[in-house]
């Protein structure tokens, strides 16, 4: 069951871009957190850790599986309040930072910012990957990982189409 995830918001200065999805998560915050922070966690919605230090400080090396060859991205874990709040700034793509609150018993509201500078083709293209990071987040939590060998661009590419479009009444 693919779940309905409410489209992001996006604010731009220029070349720098802030991009804001609130995605409200039916399961408590220590197992959304153990998604956001553990190695385990990561390689089931968003990539393969490599390196994760999980501290303050600590590096982070992600292999991103859905690129031919898979690319490298690294970075340092820039904000850590435990089960609360992990920030990472990565290289090439900017802060990502995933703070959780209550959304209820045994729910979660995950507020989400990225910070990145780029062109206005690159924000639209964050957004549908960050939409469709949040739907694999969603289907994880749910027990269903990602299967990145089956990994195909449609979906993202059908929500960077409407991103551009502004086009998210079926949503």
């Amino acid at each position: 069951m693919v779940r309905q995830i409410p489209p992001g918001t996006s604010e731009s200065h220029g070349d720098t871009h802030t991009l804001r999805f609130a995605v409200p998560l039916p399961h408590p915050e220590e197992r959304v957190w153990l998604a956001l922070t553990t190695p385990g966690g990561l390689r089931g919605w968003l990539a393969e850790p490599e390196v994760l230090q999980s501290r303050l400080g600590g590096e982070v090396v992600l292999r991103r599986p859905t690129t031919r060859p898979p690319a490298e991205v690294s970075g340092t874990v820039t904000a850590w309040d435990v089960e609360r709040v992990v920030e990472y700034t990565v290289e090439g793509y900017g802060r990502a930072r995933f703070h959780l609150e209550p959304g209820g018993p045994e729910a979660t509201v995950l507020r989400f910012v990225n910070e990145f500078r780029g062109t206005q083709d690159l924000r639209l293209e964050r957004l549908a990957d960050w939409h469709d990071h949040f739907l694999h987040l969603a289907d994880f939590l749910d027990g269903r990982p990602a299967d990145w060998a089956s990994w195909s661009p449609e979906r993202r590419q059908d929500l960077r189409d409407r991103y551009e479009a502004r086009d998210f009444d079926a949503t």
